[in-house]
């Protein structure tokens, strides 16, 4: 089990850049998983590009950690995180 204060600390996903995926597939997986707009999910996919990562989502550990393993599912590279005072 994990410690209560550890759940309701906030958490996010970050989607890395890799030398894989084309930058239409990114975007692809950002709106049909997420549900973002086609301009948002391309912000999202540019900053990941350009930056070499990008916070594509926030909330519980867990949700964090089930958005986490459907990029992995969709082939992209990502992590669970805790926020941190910089994000």
């Amino acid at each position: 089990m994990r410690p209560a204060e550890d759940l309701a600390k906030p958490w996010k996903t970050v989607v890395f850049n890799d030398p894989v995926n084309l930058m239409s597939y990114v975007s692809y997986v950002f709106q049909s998983y997420f549900g973002y707009s086609a301009e948002k999910a391309h912000t999202l996919m540019l900053e990941v590009h350009e930056n070499g990562r990008s916070v594509v989502a926030t909330g519980t550990r867990e949700a964090m950690e089930r958005d986490t393993q459907a990029m992995h599912e969709y082939g992209l590279w990502a992590a669970c995180q805790p926020m941190t005072e910089s994000d």
